[in-house]
């Protein structure tokens, strides 16, 4: 049994994105755990949805195999929502560094204490 696919991969990938975004107080590594997480979700969906040996759903199939279309449809629309996502954390950390001139949760929480 081949251990080394891409249901494995994404769950290793998944944990890495966990452990970044629960032992790091920079909030851009939070920002890059979470698009890792989300890359692994996608990854796993793919992965899941996978026939060998299968083809597009295009023309005439008598005697293929079709690929099914729903999880890549559905993934494409995941990543431009992950885009979005990024997108807009990105805009907020911007100003969120503006304002209390820090990248770290913890000491951004205590100015936000002292004002």
């Amino acid at each position: 049994m081949n251990w080394i696919n891409g249901e494995n991969v994404s769950i290793v990938l998944f944990f890495v994105g966990v452990y970044g975004l629960i032992a790091r107080r920079n909030i851009i590594k939070s920002i890059i755990g979470f698009s890792i997480m989300q890359t692994a979700v996608i990854l796993y969906f793919l992965s899941a949805g996978f026939v060998p040996g299968s083809v597009p759903p295009i023309g005439d199939l008598t005697g293929l195999v079709a690929a099914d279309p729903l999880p890549q449809a559905l993934m494409i629309t995941d990543i431009v929502i992950g885009v979005g996502v990024t997108a807009t954390t990105l805009t907020m950390f911007i100003h969120h560094y503006h304002r209390y001139g820090t990248t770290n949760w913890q000491k951004a929480m205590e100015k936000r204490v002292k004002e």
